[in-house]
């Protein structure tokens, strides 16, 4: 059965632009899009149910590529005492820090993370966020990687968004194996993803890539194990210094590489030939007060997909809106309006291997749209919070 959509405006987000098809019209048939175009060309037909949107700007479901939803604890704490001049080491070294919110997900019950995910995500849905990817890598042993990626499946079969679910184990160093960080590499690689993965739980495997966290040669390891049992990588690279993560992940055609604020031009040439996309996450930026800014010029130059996320985390970005990382991405790290809704559509559904299904609104796609009632699809990027007027469509089928 066919459904029409019609009375709206359309950006379609194929090719990363707009691609405005004024006075749309929308087909859908059970999950997907059978027909998009202008409403004089409609195709004649019987469509049984014919919804009028009223006008709106019809987008992509937005899709937030990086975030790490689920996790024990509140750190609101810590924020309040950097802000009091109290360092993160200092923190750190109290039992602060990373380190706190491993404890509180490992002493948590899967009941008690997916509560509390549950309402970080519907905060995140609120925005029109129709697909999410969700780490894991605050449990740092086997049976807390396992609950918390238990969590992750749970949260994509109770709410109507799709969740792509990444283990990333190679987070931090649990204090079991403090200043045995190769012993925790051989872990993950021997017993952690082989189990997770056999179980069904890993869609993409993810590391850290950082002088505090794990070296190139460490991080490889992982990549090597990912690829033996099939699984797409990504990484966390140059957030806070250049150690070429971003060009490893590369070689290892990744899914994507996020932060990035520390690449390099030749970074940037080699994410371009293997088709990785870079993830800029303007939360951590903004909330680190950070000032390197990653080189955007580069990332343009040499045709690098650039998708945009929320990096949602209780640490360094407790952000609960996407549509603010748009307008963050535009005024802390200079993308336009139109680059950052790209990323938050075509270039986020590349960062989760996507693509051919979602994020951009084509025939033969999965029929996740939003028709917001704005002027025009810059107000994306352009207002600071606040729930605008909308309709979300999900699979063809419009949800609360």
């Amino acid at each position: 059965m066919k459904t029409l959509w019609q009375n709206c405006h359309a950006a379609t987000m194929a090719q990363g632009v707009y691609s405005s098809i004024e006075d749309a019209a929308i087909v859908t048939q059970g999950e997907h899009i059978h027909w998009i175009g202008s409403r004089a060309e409609l195709p004649t037909g019987d469509y049984p149910t014919v919804n009028d949107l009223n006008g709106a700007w019809v987008t992509p479901g937005l899709i937030d590529c990086h975030t790490h939803t689920v996790f024990g604890g509140n750190r609101s704490g810590e924020f309040e005492q950097r802000l009091q001049g109290v360092s993160y080491a200092e923190i750190a070294a109290a039992g602060g820090g990373i380190a706190s919110t491993v404890r509180a997900t490992r002493a948590a019950s899967e009941d008690e993370l997916f509560a509390s995910a549950a309402k970080r995500l519907k905060s995140l849905m609120l925005d029109g966020v129709t697909t999410v990817e969700i780490k894991s890598g605050y449990g740092l042993d086997l049976a807390s990687e396992r609950k918390m990626l238990r969590v992750i499946r749970r949260l994509g079969t109770e709410l109507p968004v799709s969740v792509r679910s990444t283990c990333l184990a190679a987070h931090a160093l649990p204090p079991e194996y403090k200043d045995r960080a190769d012993d925790y590499i051989e872990h993950i690689c021997s017993e952690m993803l082989p189990a997770l993965a056999a179980e069904g739980l890993v869609d993409a495997v993810d590391a850290f890539c950082e002088y505090l966290a794990f070296s190139p040669e460490q991080v490889e390891r992982v990549f090597l194990t990912a690829q033996r049992l099939g699984l797409p990588v990504k990484l966390h690279a140059e957030q806070l210094s250049s150690l070429n993560g971003s060009s490893l992940a590369a070689r290892y055609q990744a899914l994507s590489a996020d932060h990035l604020e520390f690449m390099t031009e030749d970074d940037a040439k080699a994410m371009a030939a293997s088709g990785t996309v870079a993830v800029l996450l303007p939360g951590a930026f903004y909330f680190l007060r950070e000032t390197q800014l990653p080189p955007m010029d580069a990332l343009r130059k040499h045709g690098v997909k650039i998708a945009v996320a929320s990096d949602l985390n209780p640490g360094t970005s407790p952000a609960l809106s996407l549509r603010l990382m748009l307008n963050m991405a535009c005024t802390c790290l200079r993308l336009t309006p139109e680059e950052a809704l790209a990323g938050a559509t075509i270039h986020a559904a590349q960062a989760l291997g996507m693509a051919d299904t979602h994020g951009s609104l084509e025939a033969g796609k999965v029929a996740d749209f939003v028709a917001w009632h704005i002027d025009r699809p810059a107000d994306l990027a352009y207002w600071l919070g606040g729930d605008l007027e909308k309709r979300v469509v999900r699979h063809g089928v419009e949800i609360d």
